[in-house]
């Protein structure tokens, strides 16, 4: 059954800062980032930032999990007159996608007018999303990951991968493809962190952090801002560019994968998954779509092993054929054919949070809606559907579709 919300809504406007190698943001604030990249989105959509009224935030990163967002703060700092909408999504980088969904809630209820999701990233030297659980206070669900030396999500990742491998065969070599294949995206973005081609030497001397998983199969660690505006269809059209119909949107989980990212007590196929199934099927089921049908694919890649996994949880291909899959070449970014290279979808064009610039998600949203608008700098041609995620940081996830109009 199609979305009751399908196509009614719109991204309008895309906005972000500089991208900072984590700590060189300084003195750079949380609020003056934001704001910069609040106003840069209204730029884009050829608004006022006074006709904002409301936001829609993925509440638990906060700030970039180590501060927090004040609606009351952004409202002084930008002089937005007054909102009627502030609503916050749950889940860490899960919900950066459906955080838009959360927007055409307040959209379709007539709450507001026009709708920012934004977040912000800064990890000063004493604040490291990396050793996270290592440096929080201990609880029930710590207690068990700090004495098993589990201080970072790399370490949690690890052993899915692994279980991944035990189950399915799956090679070393396909991380390195993914990590090889979304920085051949990156050659040509002028705010992408690492641009040089990456060698085979070069990925395999990286050093092992958590093994299977080296230092570059590890997302980047980048201050920095990224603001989308979302606002209703009828509104889109007065717009600066061509609207980003919000075609289905689905944020959710499934309890099995849940335990996966704190207790390591759940069966297969759950663990050695990227826990994207049901949200996936939700929002295949919305839209009427499949994977096949998507132009584009901008996958949540915090860890290059999440993307192999989410590539079979959405269907690209089946359970356990993920490294065959990844190593045919399928997810590069080929110009030369349009986009597309062996009858595969392109994933992360604009090189994803492994190459381009990690902001907890929202790099892969503006890449969506540039591939729709057909303004993107590796533009696949003809997109009219693009595929973004959030997550798996824990649960929920989130799924988003943009259709062209």
């Amino acid at each position: 059954m199609a979305w009751s919300h399908q196509d009614e809504c719109a991204i309008v406007g895309v906005g972000a800062t500089d991208y900072y190698v984590r700590g060189k943001s300084w003195p750079r604030t949380i609020n003056d980032m934001a704001a910069e990249a609040i106003m840069n989105a209204c730029a884009d959509a050829g608004i006022s930032h006074r006709q904002i009224d409301g936001f829609a935030y993925y509440s638990t990163a906060g700030a970039g999990y180590l501060d927090k967002f004040d609606t009351a703060s952004l409202m002084e700092t930008l002089g937005m007159p007054h909102i009627s909408f502030s609503a916050t999504l749950t889940s860490g980088g899960g919900g950066c996608v459906g955080a838009v969904g959360l927007a055409t809630a307040g959209l379709m209820n007539e709450d507001c007018t026009y709708v920012v999701t934004l977040m912000a990233l800064q990890q000063l030297p004493q604040h490291r999303l990396g050793v996270v659980f290592g440096a929080a206070a201990p609880n029930p669900e710590n207690s068990f990951l700090q004495p098993s030396g589990l201080v970072g999500p790399g370490h949690l990742m690890s052993m899915l991968t692994r279980r991944h491998m035990h189950l399915y065969g799956t090679k070393p070599e396909a991380l390195k493809e993914i990590v090889q294949a979304t920085r051949a995206n990156t050659h040509n973005r002028p705010k992408a962190v690492r641009k040089n081609a990456l060698s085979d030497e070069e990925y395999w001397g990286s050093p092992m952090l958590a093994d299977p998983l080296r230092r570059l199969d590890f997302c980047l660690e980048t201050d920095g801002a990224v603001a989308v505006i979302t606002t209703t269809k009828n509104r889109a059209r007065d717009c600066r560019h061509k609207p980003a119909l919000i075609h289905a949107c689905a944020h959710g989980g499934q309890r099995e994968w849940g335990r996966a990212f704190a207790w390591m007590g759940m069966p297969d196929p759950y663990f050695a998954s990227a826990g994207h199934e049901f949200t996936a099927n939700r929002v295949w089921a919305q839209s009427g779509l499949k994977a096949q049908d998507m132009d584009v694919a901008l996958l949540y890649d915090h860890f290059s092993p999440m993307v192999l996994m989410q590539l079979e949880d959405y269907g690209f291909c089946e359970r356990g054929e993920g490294s065959d899959y990844v190593l045919s070449g399928k997810i590069r970014y080929d110009a030369t054919t349009g986009g597309k290279a062996n009858g595969g979808v392109p994933v992360n064009t604009h090189g994803g949070n492994l190459n381009e610039a990690y902001i907890i998600g929202m790099t892969h949203l503006v890449e969506a809606v540039e591939q729709v608008r057909g303004t993107a700098i590796n533009q696949v041609k003809d997109a009219e559907f693009a595929l973004a995620s959030g997550g798996p940081a824990s649960l929920p996830v989130s799924s988003l579709i943009l259709r062209r109009d």
